[in-house]
């Protein structure tokens, strides 16, 4: 008998994007698939949407849970999806992206023949929302070496596709207890594979298991940023990643805390010498000192002499 897989989706505003999202639910080869669809408050028509779904859902032997809460950000309404989920796999996924056919189906088949891994990733395929037939970007097999490559992968967000994973129910559980992140504002991908990758280290890659992933302009994420908005991004995520591996109840990985506050002190910084506002450069200059980070003599001078030109 196939396994169960679940899918957890939260929602925030996603009518127009729904359409896409359930048919691609719907398409999938895979027989044996539980949808969790978390509504985060949605002022739209995200909830009679979703309902209009529900019959072609059961139609095709999809087990449905369907909740609504007030709006209280991706990662509480993540948090309480993975809470309902009864599959033996799990995939969480934007509601605004699509996975294509094949992608539970080709991701069941690896892990069922590789016990050796806890989860595993497939092909990306990033494309424009306006021009879904323009693809911006193809992510596939990563490059790593080292013992916690992927851990520390995802602290200086390089080499990392965020979305489009499966993980087996009892490594998630083991990982994260109680099935319960860190609920902070931002994103929800970092909470999950931070700890899946310090204990289980590299996922399996399954080149024929492709997620989409639809970016725009309005997009949270990849909307352009300014310095300032660069700034604020970075200070949630370094406490997104201070608050996660703080929850690791492992000494080692604490070493690296101090790491991750030294490494978005110093793009802080630069940040702030880009806005070219003596407030925020004296500020982060600052920052860099209080945590033991020593800047040359010269670029001392300079931002000091910097932040009182622009000053005047």
């Amino acid at each position: 008998m196939k396994p169960l897989v679940s899918i957890v989706t939260p929602c925030y505003n996603g009518e127009n994007y729904l359409d896409r999202f359930f048919r691609s639910i719907l398409a999938q080869t895979y027989p044996k698939l539980e949808l969790v669809f978390i509504n985060d408050g949605s002022t739209d028509h995200t909830e009679q949407i979703v309902e209009s779904f529900r019959p072609e859902l059961q139609a095709r032997g999809i087990h449905f849970l369907y909740e609504y809460q007030e709006n209280a950000g991706q990662a509480a309404a993540l948090n309480r999806g993975l809470k309902l989920f009864t599959g033996e796999y799990m995939n969480w996924m934007d509601s605004d992206d699509e996975i294509l056919p094949e992608f539970i189906e080709k991701k069941v088949d690896f892990l069922e023949k590789h016990p050796e891994y806890a989860y595993c990733y497939g092909k990306a395929i990033v494309v424009d929302e306006e021009a879904p037939e323009r693809i911006v970007r193809e992510i596939s097999e990563r490059d790593f070496s080292g013992e916690h490559a992927f851990f520390e992968d995802i602290l200086f967000v390089r080499n990392v596709f965020f979305s489009g994973y499966l993980v087996r129910t009892e490594a998630l559980n083991q990982a994260v207890p109680g099935r319960e992140i860190y609920a902070g504002p931002g994103g929800q991908n970092a909470q999950l594979l931070l700890p899946l990758a310090w204990y289980y280290g590299e996922p399996g890659y399954v080149g024929e298991s492709v997620y989409k992933y639809y970016v725009r302009s309005d997009s949270h994420s990849h909307s352009q940023n300014t310095s300032e908005k660069t700034i604020r991004q970075l200070e949630r995520y370094e406490r997104i990643l201070l608050s996660t591996v703080e929850r690791i109840p492992d000494q080692e990985a604490e070493t690296y805390i101090e790491t991750i506050k030294q490494h978005y002190a110093r793009l802080r910084f630069g940040n702030a010498v880009d806005t070219r506002n003596p407030r925020l450069i004296r500020k982060y200059y600052q920052e860099l000192h209080a945590l033991g980070i020593q800047t040359p003599h010269d670029l001392a001078l300079l931002v000091k002499y910097t932040i009182k030109a622009l000053g005047k």
